[in-house]
C-alpha cells in the first residue's frame, strides 16, 4: 500500500492532562485464512494513514497468517495481540471445516474485552472494525462512549445484497443481467451448524455504525448501490477493495522462498498467457478419485499449468503433518516440461501477476477473486461452499470473466478428466477463452486505476478515514 497523507500524527490531552491518540483502530477478524489476510492488508491500508492499529486474534492463527504476509517485516503502527484459544471439546468434533474458527472466536469475547477497555482510556476514538462472523467478540463495546463498531464483509457485494433481497422477499424486480432467477441456496452451500453458528454471530450486528466490503465499484458497483437501496440510503458502507499486498523483491517469505523462487523461475521460461494457475484454497481437500482425475484432464488438455495441490488448513495444528496427496503413477514424470505440481504454501500474488499466467482453476472464493481479475486473470470455476457458488454465478454469467468446470447442481459428482480437459481448453485455447481474458484484462485494468490517486476506491478509503477521524 502507498503511504496516504498523514492525519492522525498528533495526540490530544483530557482534561487531566493524559495524552490520548486521536483515534485507535482494533481489528477483530474471523480466524479463517482469507478472512485473517483480508483484515491485515486494511491494516496496513489504515496505517498508512499514520493510524495505529491493533490486530487481535488467537496466538495460532495470527501466528499463521503472519508467516504467509508478503509483508516482511510489521509496520510500527500494527501492534498484534495474541490470546491463547483452549483446547477442541467434544462440542467441536464435527469435520466441519468452520468449527475450530468459531470455536477460537468463541474464547476471544473475555481478552477482546479487557483490550477495548484499556484502549479505550487512551484514545480520544475507538474504532472496531470486526468480520462479520466475529461480531460476538466485540459485543461489550456498546458500553465504551467513545467506541465505534463497523463490520468488515470479507464476500462480494453481490452475495450479501442477494441474501438479504432474498430474506426480504424480492421487494423489487431486478433484471436477469442483475440477478439471475436461480441462484445457489445458502441452505446447500453450508452445513445446518455453520449455519446455525453464523445466525448466531449476525444477532450481534445491529450495533453497527457502518459496513466495510473488500471490493471496488469498478467492478460491483451496481450491488454496493443495491445495498444502500435495502436500507433506506441510511446505511454507511464503504467499498474498500481491492485489499492487496504490495509485493516487492525483499518481501519473500523465508518459509516458502525456495518454493516461490522454483516456481516463478519456472513461470519465466513460459509464454505469455500460456499456463494455468490450479489452487482450491485454505479449506477444502479434494478426494483421491477427484485429484486423479484433475491429473488426467491437465493431461488430456495439453495445457501446461501450476498446481497448489495440498490438504485444507487445520484449526489446531501447525499443518506440518498432512498428508501428501496420491497423483496417477508416473504423472509428474509425464508432465515435467509442461507442469509443476506444489506441495505447500505457494505465492499466490505473485504467480497470478505473473505475465505467462492465462487462467485460474479456482474455488471462487472471493479473496482469491479480487486477486485473479486483479491481475487481469480469468477464471475456471470450481466452486466448494460458502459464498463461492455465487461468486461462480457472478464469475461466470454476469462478469463473464470465467467458465465453469463443475456447476453447482453437480457437486455432488465426480468431475471427469474429459470434462476438466473441456473446461481447460475453453479457457486457455479457444475465441470465447480470449474473450473472456479480454474482458479480465480490462477489468484488471478497471481495478488499479481504482485504487490510484482520484480512483473509485482511493475515494472511498479516504472518505473511511474522513469519517472515523472527523
Amino acid at each position: 500500500m502507498s503511504t496516504q497523507n498523514s492525519i492522525c500524527s498528533h495526540t490530544h490531552n483530557d482534561h487531566n492532562g493524559v495524552e490520548k491518540a486521536p483515534v485507535i483502530v482494533v481489528m477483530v477478524p474471523f480466524p479463517l485464512q482469507s478472512h485473517l489476510n483480508q483484515l491485515l492488508q486494511l491494516s496496513h491500508l489504515i496505517s498508512s494513514y499514520n493510524i495505529p492499529v491493533h490486530y487481535v486474534g488467537s496466538t495460532f492463527y495470527n501466528s499463521q497468517v503472519r508467516s504467509r504476509s508478503r509483508i516482511h517485516a510489521d509496520p510500527a503502527n500494527i501492534h498484534f495481540h495474541d490470546f491463547p484459544t483452549p483446547p477442541f471439546t467434544s462440542e467441536y468434533s464435527s469435520s466441519d471445516f468452520l468449527f475450530p474458527s468459531f470455536h477460537a472466536t468463541k474464547h476471544l469475547r473475555e481478552p477482546v474485552s479487557a483490550l477495548l477497555h484499556q484502549l479505550s482510556s487512551k484514545a480520544k476514538r475507538l474504532i472496531i472494525i470486526n468480520d462479520v462472523l466475529s461480531a460476538s467478540v466485540v459485543q461489550d463495546a456498546q458500553t465504551l462512549p467513545n467506541a465505534k463498531s463497523y463490520i468488515f464483509y470479507s464476500v462480494s457485494a453481490f452475495d450479501v445484497f442477494t441474501h438479504i433481497w432474498e430474506a426480504m422477499g424480492k421487494p423489487f424486480q431486478l433484471e436477469a443481467e442483475i440477478i439471475p432467477s436461480e441462484l445457489p441456496s445458502l441452505q446447500d452451500c453450508v452445513t445446518p451448524e455453520s449455519l446455525r453458528l453464523m445466525t448466531d454471530q449476525y444477532q450481534f450486528v445491529g450495533s453497527k455504525a457502518g459496513e466495510l466490503y473488500n471490493t471496488t465499484r469498478s467492478i460491483e458497483a451496481t450491488y454496493v448501490d443495491l445495498l444502500r437501496k435495502v436500507m433506506n440510503g441510511n446505511g454507511k458502507i464503504w467499498a474498500i477493495g481491492p485489499l492487496l499486498p504490495t509485493i516487492t523483491s525483499s518481501s519473500n517469505n523465508s518459509s516458502c522462498s525456495s518454493g516461490r523462487e522454483k516456481c516463478l523461475e519456472w513461470l519465466d521460461k513460459q509464454g505469455p498467457n500460456s499456463v494455468l494457475y490450479i489452487s482450491f484454497g485454505t479449506t477444502t481437500s479434494l478426494e483421491d478419485e477427484q485429484i486423479e482425475e484433475l491429473a488426467l484432464g491437465l493431461e488430456q488438455s495439453g495445457t501446461k499449468f501450476v498446481w497448489v495441490l495440498r490438504d485444507a488448513d487445520e484449526g489446531n495444528a501447525s499443518g506440518e503433518g498432512r498428508k501428501r496427496a496420491l497423483l496417477p503413477k508416473g504423472f509428474e514424470e509425464r508432465v515435467k516440461e509442461v507442469g509443476m505440481v506444489v506441495r505447500d504454501w505457494a505465492p499466490q500474488i505473485e504467480i497470478l501477476g505473473h505475465p505467462s499466467i492465462g487462467g485460474f482453476m479456482s474455488h471462487c472464493g472471493w479473496n482469491s477473486f479480487m486477486e485473479s481479475i486483479s491481475n487481469g486473470v480469468p477464471i475456471a470455476a470450481w466452486p466448494m461452499h460458502s459464498d463461492q457458488p455465487r461468486n461462480a454465478v457472478l464469475i461466470t454469467q454476469l462478469l463473464k470473466v470465467g467458465v465453469f468446470v463443475r456447476e453447482w447442481e453437480k457437486r455432488d459428482q465426480i468431475v471427469r478428466s474429459t470434462a476438466i480437459s473441456k473446461a481447460v481448453k475453453t479457457l486457455m485455447a479457444t475465441d470465447e477463452g480470449k474473450e473472456m481474458r479480454k474482458r479480465a484484462r480490462d477489468m484488471g485494468s478497471a481495478v488499479q486505476r481504482s485504487t490510484e490517486e482520484g480512483g473509485v476506491s482511493r475515494m472511498e478509503w479516504d472518505s473511511f478515514i474522513a469519517h472515523i477521524t472527523s
